[in-house]
């Protein structure tokens, strides 16, 4: 049985609580994808069947509290964003926890401003071998006070084993994210290790893989994303492929067929796994359900969806993604978005930039709205808009 956390009740939401209780009870081995609906009579909200708060984010949510809870005499540091949720990491900075870093790894504190008597709190994406070296070196106990997320300790764990078996790894992720960059540090600690960013850079990698373009162009092509002493000539005879655990499962999925497609045109398709390790198992369940949850909702009519997290947060800009390709999506991180009946600001992280769309509610009744939330979003925010929505309805009251 998966083991319940302790988070603050302000996160909770008895609306989305009751909601997910439910469908659990009703569905325990999680065969059902269809979303929930929330009939308010003129207006239809369908919620996804799976979103929200992931394992291991509630895992790294109850480590950081308790520790402050538990250590008011002591400096308190997170070694980065604990995760993508601006809310979260503003409460944890109010109660005195400062960040040694900033998203993509730029020093906001200087480690030397540290002592062993300090407590640092490794995020959910987990760290580098080296950061976590330096903060040794220091005397900080990181090993107490770590949240790794296990599904990607999981993904390092495969990593060293197809290793082992002197395999190169690639690693599916954004170079610049703090899992990824964790990811890759571990796994070139064992062998050789390049990063592709989406399908695009696996077929460049192919190139080399098959001799297309000269080995030597490749660590232009691949700058500040291979491991050092990487051999573009030798190191890719035989490759694995694993994932930073936040992409779209489907685009892992669909590079990994690529690249060992790859290897078959190259070499002996019956000794394939001579030059491909097969690495499936590292895809994150909760990515993985809550992805499969949109495609499922998106077969329901509607109006337009709500996606609702960070705005760094990669596993929901993912879902953001899925939606767009079926109909308009607005991606807000708090119900102070919807700025009326009329207005709401919404991100854009295509062009990184937040923006206002005039008369989004159509006119029509009932309006149908689709809503998802990622892994690191509280389902509070989530009934937060929900009652926002609900209230542009006047008489509007909650078909049971």
């Amino acid at each position: 049985m998966m083991k319940t956390f302790n988070v603050p009740i302000i996160y909770r939401s008895p609306l989305i609580t009751a909601i997910k209780n439910k469908r659990k009870q009703e569905d325990r081995m999680k065969k059902d994808f269809t979303p929930t609906l929330l009939d308010f009579g003129p207006l239809q909200i369908f919620l996804a069947r799976h979103f929200g708060f992931c394992y291991g984010v509630e895992n790294a949510i109850e480590i950081a509290f308790k520790t402050i809870e538990e250590n008011l005499s002591k400096r308190i540091f997170l070694l980065s964003e604990m995760i993508h949720n601006p809310q979260v990491n503003a409460d944890l900075q109010s109660r005195g926890a400062r960040f040694l870093q900033d998203t993509y790894g730029k020093q906001l504190i200087p480690l030397e401003e540290l002592t062993a008597d300090d407590i640092v709190i490794i995020p959910a994406f987990g760290t580098t071998l080296e950061i976590e070296k330096q903060l040794q070196n220091i005397g900080v106990h990181t090993e107490k006070y770590n949240t790794t997320c296990p599904f990607v300790e999981k993904v390092w764990n495969r990593s060293e084993q197809i290793a082992e078996k002197r395999y190169t790894v690639v690693v599916h992720g954004k170079p610049k994210h703090e899992e990824t960059r964790a990811t890759f540090s571990h796994a070139a600690s064992h062998t050789p290790t390049v990063v592709v960013n989406d399908m695009k850079e696996a077929e460049l990698l192919a190139k080399y893989i098959l001799e297309e373009k000269p080995p030597a162009e490749f660590y232009t092509d691949f700058s500040n994303q291979f491991s050092k002493n990487f051999d573009a000539k030798k190191d890719l005879g035989r490759i694995g492929v694993v994932n930073q655990t936040t992409m779209l499962a489907s685009d892992t999925q669909a590079i990994a067929d690529f690249l060992k497609q790859t290897m078959m045109n190259k070499y002996d398709a019956d000794h394939i796994e001579e030059h491909f390790a097969d690495t499936r198992d590292t895809l994150c369940y909760a990515t993985n359900d809550n992805q499969t949850a949109v495609v499922n909702m998106l077969e329901t009519t509607a109006d337009f969806a709500i996606v609702v997290g960070g705005y760094n947060s990669s596993n929901t800009s993912h879902l953001v993604e899925l939606c767009e390709e079926k109909l308009q999506t607005f991606f807000i991180n708090a119900d102070e978005k919807i700025l009326s009946d009329k207005e709401i600001l919404h991100y854009d992280f295509h062009s990184k930039q937040e923006k206002l769309t005039i008369d989004f509610l159509p006119t029509k009744s009932p309006v149908r709205i689709l809503i998802t939330s990622g892994a690191s979003c509280p389902d509070a925010l989530v009934e937060g808009i929900i009652n926002k929505l609900a209230g542009f309805f006047p008489g509007s009251k909650l078909k049971s």
